[in-house]
């Protein structure tokens, strides 16, 4: 990463982390869902975009976000993958090629799968790790619950 971006980056992250202190101590309102929601669904696009352009397997990979709809097309064999916004039941759904379908509610500052636990977070490094051929960090993403002094 170039300086300017490490820099960026890293106010991006202090910012996430003072949203997230408010946000995770109070009800969610449909105004602050859909702040986190945007927040979340921009930083994920835009780690996704890094990990697509840095893996040279995937060249005809494809990553969209429009509306509240995040989008990676891998390509064959590894499908596609869609995170999108659900503004009636404040949550985040994800389909995955992999572990198929799951719903995610905001749960002290991440979103989590109330079936298991994992952190939307957690099962994308698991899942996409796998398929980037490489270690990935999601939970340096916008409101993985990964607590800043870490």
């Amino acid at each position: 990463m170039q300086t300017s971006s490490v820099l960026a980056q890293a106010h991006y992250n202090q910012r996430i982390v003072a949203d997230m202190a408010v946000v995770k101590n109070t009800p969610l309102t449909p105004l602050t869902y859909e702040q986190v929601c945007n927040e979340t669904l921009d930083s994920l696009s835009e780690y996704f975009e890094e990990l697509v352009e840095s893996a040279p397997h995937l060249k005809a990979a494809d990553v969209s976000c429009s509306d509240g709809v995040l989008t990676v097309q891998f390509g064959q064999p590894y499908g596609t993958y869609v995170i999108n916004r659900q503004i009636p039941n404040l949550q985040i759904w994800l389909s995955s090629p992999t572990s198929g379908p799951k719903r995610y509610d905001f749960h002290e500052g991440r979103w989590v799968y109330r079936h298991d636990g994992v952190s939307l977070h957690e099962l994308l490094n698991k899942e996409i790790s796998k398929i980037v051929k490489q270690e990935v960090h999601f939970l340096n993403c916008a409101y993985s619950g990964k607590n800043p002094d870490q």
